[in-house]
């Protein structure tokens, strides 16, 4: 397909990460990063204000936005509202539990019914003789906060994904406000989520909001609750929580399509879209962009092995740093 004039184009840009097998350098992603401190910039490769779809990165603002309109979460579902969940027992148990506290249930989910994520919970759905669902979805966190925030505010659950709901345009302001990018475009995530348009820099800014905000706030319980509660983030073995386990202080949130968002205290924060939309050299992005801000030893999560005959032959390295 030919690209058309109007599209709203994000260029290539820059080696981010070799894919090395034995000593040849076999393949290469580019893409987009910044990285931040409380100095500024402290590394930019491509371009960080051109326009990207930030995807799950973005619930932790959304969550920002359903608090700010009165919603009621204990800590673990807000956790599990800001993350992308792998359908453990576990998992769909805490998101039923936002579903009952306002009186709904499975059947007031509008997200894209899937499979769970994590292989064993997949595998026990198979053998209990279901399928894709809702509830095992990894967004169903968010949606089920989405229908808790329209019961609190009174406003109807059975459009909410619709951009002109009140919900819809209540998050499109609060992530205008808070990365300082007002959405260009508004299309539509893979969960049936009103998606909006923005920028890494943007994004960076919005995080980074969360991570040093004062105690008190909406803002700093949304980065309280994801350091605490990281297994609701992700789950077990990805990298959203490991690295978040791992790195003390760290919140961290990738989306689909190869994008990164994560943030340190101190105006640090490490934003990436990987061009070609693969997640394989995400941890590897994240654990040199956190060297380059002073953090070490980052663990098992950020080695991505090269395999030849299911043995490792080489790897995936950053392409900056050094």
């Amino acid at each position: 397909m030919t690209p058309q004039p109007h599209l709203l184009r994000t260029p290539p840009g820059e080696p981010l990460a070799w894919v090395v097998r034995g000593r040849v350098a076999e393949s290469v992603h580019t893409g987009h990063l910044l990285v931040t401190s409380a100095g500024g910039d402290r590394l930019v490769l491509g371009d960080p204000d051109a326009p990207v779809l930030a995807r799950s990165s973005l619930k932790p603002l959304q969550a920002l936005a359903m608090l700010r309109t009165g919603v009621r979460l204990d800590d673990r579902q807000l956790a599990l509202a800001c993350g992308s969940h792998a359908g453990t027992p576990a998992h769909v148990e805490v998101a039923r539990s936002v579903l009952r506290s306002v009186g709904l249930d499975d059947d007031a989910l509008q997200n894209t019914p899937d499979w769970p994520l994590d292989r064993e919970a997949r595998s026990a759905v198979v053998r209990a003789g279901a399928g894709p669902a809702s509830i095992t979805q990894n967004c169903s966190g968010k949606h089920a906060a989405m229908l808790a925030t329209c019961v609190a505010a009174g406003w109807s659950t059975a459009d909410y994904r619709s951009p002109d709901h009140p919900l819809q345009r209540a998050i499109a302001e609060v992530v205008a406000e808070v990365s300082g990018v007002r959405p260009g475009e508004v299309t539509v995530d893979g969960c049936g989520a009103p998606l909006f348009s923005g920028t890494l820099r943007g994004l960076a800014r919005g995080l980074s909001a969360l991570v040093d905000a004062e105690p008190g706030t909406h803002e700093h319980r949304i980065a309280h609750v994801m350091r605490s509660h990281p297994e609701l983030v992700a789950g077990e073995g990805r990298v959203d929580t490991e690295a978040m386990r791992t790195v003390p202080g760290l919140v961290v949130k990738g989306g689909a399509e190869g994008v990164l968002a994560a943030a340190l205290p101190g105006g640090r924060a490490v934003v990436a879209k990987v061009a070609d939309g693969s997640q394989r050299p995400v941890p590897v992005v994240l654990a040199e962009a956190l060297r380059l801000l002073g953090e070490r030893g980052p663990g098992e999560w950020a080695r991505v092995p090269v395999l030849g005959h299911g043995e490792p032959v080489g790897s995936v390295v950053a392409a900056f740093g050094g």
